[in-house]
């Protein structure tokens, strides 16, 4: 079992070294929140979706303040009721762009949201349009230790569902069909094993490559949508060219 996918490398790299720390906590917040209110209360143990943002929340090393807080939004009722939007579209220079949202107010979200693509040469497009390009996976990262034996860690995993397994910078990411997604979060619990980030991420079929100057014009889009504070996820299909990487930063 191989595979390499440098897409979603180069996304955990950029949001591991993401200045806006506080944007990523506001973020992991409304999902605990929100976990709470519809996932099914706020015992992670019976309440899978909470224990997975609580288990995002510590791979970015949010404070067990900031958590707890969260959770008790969500329990006493104060929490805003939010609803999920997703928008499919173009950037510049042909590449895809998914914007998953968790918003209380989709009208300002659909404007803000037009807007930057709009202001960085991009084009909004139907929901549905850009299923050919992107397939629904889940993806697990955990670092690797010294005591992991590899291949009988991957004969587990694949016995959990695993498609792909592959280790990058002492980093182990895992993939798997949707479908799987929740034997797989199980596998990892009963090798005692906690994942760093588990979530279902939306992986490009194939990746565009642009120039130095492109690029930076397609991450200008992809930035003013992360910056958004209904944005919770932007996936793309941009590929990350040579020494394009430094100019993440």
């Amino acid at each position: 079992m191989s595979g390499h996918s440098k897409w979603s490398t180069i996304k955990r790299k950029k949001g591991a070294a993401d200045a806006k720390r506080g944007k990523i906590f506001s973020r992991m917040s409304k999902e605990i929140t929100v976990a709470v209110k519809e996932g099914g209360g706020s015992d992670p143990e019976g309440n899978p979706r909470l224990r997975m943002a609580i288990q995002n929340a510590k791979g970015v090393n949010m404070p067990k303040d900031n958590i707890e807080r969260a959770i008790k939004k969500g329990i006493g009722g104060e929490a805003n009721s939010y609803i999920e939007q997703t928008f499919e579209g173009y950037g510049p220079f042909g590449v895809a762009v998914f914007v998953e949202c968790l918003t209380d107010n989709q009208n300002r979200t659909v404007q803000e949201v037009r807007a930057a693509f709009t202001k960085n040469d991009g084009s909004l497009g139907t929901n549905g349009s850009l299923e050919f390009i992107f397939d629904r996976k889940g993806v697990f990262t955990l670092p690797v230790k010294e005591e992991m034996d590899i291949e009988e860690l991957e004969l587990e995993l694949i016995d959990g569902g695993a498609d792909e397994l592959t280790i990058e910078e002492d980093y182990l990411t895992v993939l798997c069909a949707l479908e799987n997604f929740g034997n797989l979060n199980k596998k990892f619990e009963e090798l005692n094993l906690e994942t760093e980030n588990a979530e279902l991420q939306r992986i490009p079929n194939n990746t565009k490559t642009v120039n130095d100057e492109e690029f930076q014009k397609v991450m200008k889009l992809i930035d003013t949508l992360e910056d958004n504070d209904d944005v919770q996820q932007v996936w793309h299909n941009l590929e990350v060219g040579e020494g394009q990487e430094e100019l993440l930063n």
